[in-house]
């Protein structure tokens, strides 16, 4: 599981390096040393191969037809495996780089069964509207227990 929001820097090649908190995670419970990273609202998310999995089987049980054409297009389509370097670093490709605005400084943040990678500003807009959103349902807030 991966918990945690992580300040961090993508390099002029385009590596962004993964907190080492969540390169154990990742290895100790699937034994994987690489990511599926896609497109999401605005960011980028990257999955274990298990649940990466997992999502293109939901997609393809999906039926024929615009919703699974739409998620094949935008979702999986972009999708690349990530690999690890020695420094605990993924080459992000430069398509996905462009559609997150992925320049130089980012937050790596723990989605418990996924990592989104997101560059800075657009973290804090996200993290804003997240915010104005709980404070509509306080009494929903209070029934989860924050």
């Amino acid at each position: 599981m991966f918990y945690g929001e992580f300040n961090n820097t993508v390099d002029l090649k385009g590596r962004a390096s993964i907190p080492a908190i969540f390169r154990e995670s990742l290895l100790n419970s699937t034994g994987d040393e690489s990511l599926f990273v896609t497109k999401s609202d605005g960011g980028l998310t990257a999955y274990p191969a298990s649940a990466w999995k997992k999502i293109c089987e939901n997609v393809m049980s999906l039926p024929a037809g615009p919703k699974r054409t739409a998620n094949l297009r935008t979702r999986i389509a972009p999708a690349r495996e990530c690999r690890f370097d020695r420094q605990g670093r993924i080459q992000v490709p430069q398509s996905l780089r462009e559609y997150a605005a992925l320049e130089k400084d980012i937050v790596v943040v723990g989605m418990i069964e996924k990592i989104e990678i997101w560059n800075l500003q657009r973290h804090v807009d996200a993290t804003g509207e997240s915010e104005s959103l709980l404070r509509e349902d306080e009494q929903g807030q209070a029934d989860l227990g924050f």
